[in-house]
């Protein structure tokens, strides 16, 4: 996956959970549904976010960024601060 691909699928992420959060406030999903929705597209955006860092790194150091691989949500998930 390509820079350009991940930064769309972070856009699309992003789009879906403000969907959401109005859909929300409008009465149209309930509050548990939003919550695991939000739950999964927080997490896939962090696995996106990661991909691209990953990417980026293998390319400063001069190494090809086709090699990063995604990572499992509970690996990013748990990553420290």
């Amino acid at each position: 996956m390509r820079d350009t691909e991940i930064l769309g699928q972070i856009h699309d992420l992003v789009e879906e959970e403000h969907t959401l959060r109005r859909r929300l406030a409008a009465g149209e999903v309930t509050t548990d549904e939003e919550h695991g929705r939000i739950r999964y597209l927080e997490e896939s955006l962090d696995r996106c976010w990661d991909l691209l860092r990953q990417r980026r790194a293998r390319r400063d150091n001069g190494e090809d960024p086709d090699f990063a691989a995604p990572r499992p949500a509970d690996e990013v998930e748990n990553y420290l601060q």
